[in-house]
């Protein structure tokens, strides 16, 4: 007979430091995977206690006590299936980005994560001590090693687990998005899978944090780095995969491979998700932008609406003497389309009041571009009050190349509290 790992991967959305609502749908997901799925080993992103990444969090006195609360909670509270969940473990004055495996109250396995990234939006040597042992844990017969994330770019931590006796790989991940990002994924683990001969795993996180967007992806790859499943980008859901061992060793078996999205599709959704995330755990009840009827805003527009739906999206026309007809159609023709609410409010009796009060401090000097910016930030006092008085977040729409170079108005058109296509 055959021997059989029936994996779960969990590819959730969470919140950094809500470990109480991170706990429950932990605690959720695990239930479903035994009650529903009938798995054997259910599987959760990196410090999916704490959720990725917690930064300076983790120096907060309440963390740690709290993080243990919620590994006993998880301990206690799911039984019948075996569970994997990544925290931050607290060792006297060290902190590791750590894992367990957890079967009905017992630890089958611990892991420390070895390689600490520090580059581009990581920052964990700050914050953590790296691991220097494998581990190893047996389910159903089958030898399970256990990596996270960055340990899976080198070839170090994972010939450590084989090494160890693993005849496959479970990696979990909090993997953020970045251009051709699944690509380099996948490219990494078929490159670990040459060295060390044997199948892996890979679990990665979804959803937004702050200006960070993981956009799923999880996959599995046989002994020969051909993929032999792959979830759904930018979805959060539950997905099977089997494990089965013969003679010539462990081969994974999943439902499907999800097709490769283009450039254009991840990017879109990268921004959707990331706007989507940034308004619901930030607790705003909807959105406001100015629309100005050019294209950043009616792009800005048709993401908020994706994300969050029409209902919670609001916009204002703010036209002005040099606006065009063609601008405030087209505005008014999106907002329809779309089902938006529209309001129109010019700004020249704000503009002209402005200049009235400047007029004597002004005096002998030339027209200059400050005139121009006073258009920029009458629009965004108008903005700023709507948003204010509604709840409302304002969205600014300014793209990635005014961003990068300046092109925008200081307390104008940069006022907002998301720049949804500034990257």
């Amino acid at each position: 007979m055959k021997e059989k790992i029936s994996v779960a991967l969990a590819q959730v959305d969470l919140v950094v430091g809500d470990v109480s609502g991170n706990t429950q749908k932990i605690i959720e997901y695990s239930q479903r995977a035994h009650n529903e799925m009938r798995t054997d080993l259910v599987v959760f992103p990196e410090l999916s206690v704490s959720g990725y990444p917690p930064e300076d969090l983790l120096f907060h006195s309440g963390l740690q006590r709290r993080v243990d609360d919620a590994l006993q909670t998880i301990r206690d509270s799911i039984r019948g299936i075996a569970v994997l969940v990544g925290y931050p473990e607290y060792d006297g004055d060290a902190i590791y980005n750590a894992c367990a495996v957890f079967k009905d109250g017992a630890v089958l396995a611990q892991y420390r994560k070895h390689l600490l990234p520090n580059y581009s939006v990581f920052d964990e040597q700050r914050y953590f001590v790296a691991g220097k042992e494998a581990s190893v844990f047996s389910l159903n017969g089958i030898r399970v090693g256990i990596n996270i994330c960055e340990d899976m770019w080198k070839s170090g931590p994972v010939a450590a687990s084989r090494a160890a006796g693993a005849e496959v790989i479970v990696a979990i991940n909090g993997s953020p998005y970045e251009h051709d990002c699944q690509r380099y994924r996948e490219s990494a683990v078929k490159s670990r899978i040459k060295e060390v001969g044997i199948p892996v795993v890979y679990l990665n996180m979804v959803g937004g944090q702050d200006e960070l967007v993981f956009d799923g992806g999880s996959f599995a790859m046989d002994a020969n780095g051909d993929l032999a499943f792959r979830a759904e980008r930018f979805k959060e859901g539950m997905y099977q995969v089997e494990l089965i061992a013969d003679a010539a060793g462990v081969a994974p078996r999943g439902s499907a491979v999800a097709p490769a999205l283009s450039d254009v599709e991840s990017h879109y959704q990268a921004l959707v998700c990331g706007t989507r995330d940034y308004v619901r755990k930030n607790g705003f009840p909807g959105v406001i932008l100015g629309l100005s009827g050019g294209i950043d805003s009616a792009l800005v527009l048709a993401i908020a609406c994706d994300a969050l739906g029409a209902d919670q999206v609001r916009a204002v026309m703010m036209p002005f003497r040099y606006t065009s007809n063609m601008s405030q159609e087209d505005a008014a023709k999106q907002a329809a389309l779309l089902g938006i609410r529209y309001d129109v409010i010019t700004i020249e009796p704000i503009y002209e009041a402005t200049i009235a009060q400047l007029e004597p401090i002004f005096e002998g000097q030339e027209a200059d571009v400050t005139e121009e910016n006073i258009q920029a930030r009458c629009r965004g006092l108008l903005l700023m009050s709507i948003s204010n008085k509604s709840g409302r977040m304002l969205l600014t729409t300014g793209n990635k190349s005014e961003m990068a170079v300046g092109y925008a108005t200081l307390y104008g058109d940069m006022a907002g509290g998301f720049a949804v296509i500034k990257d």
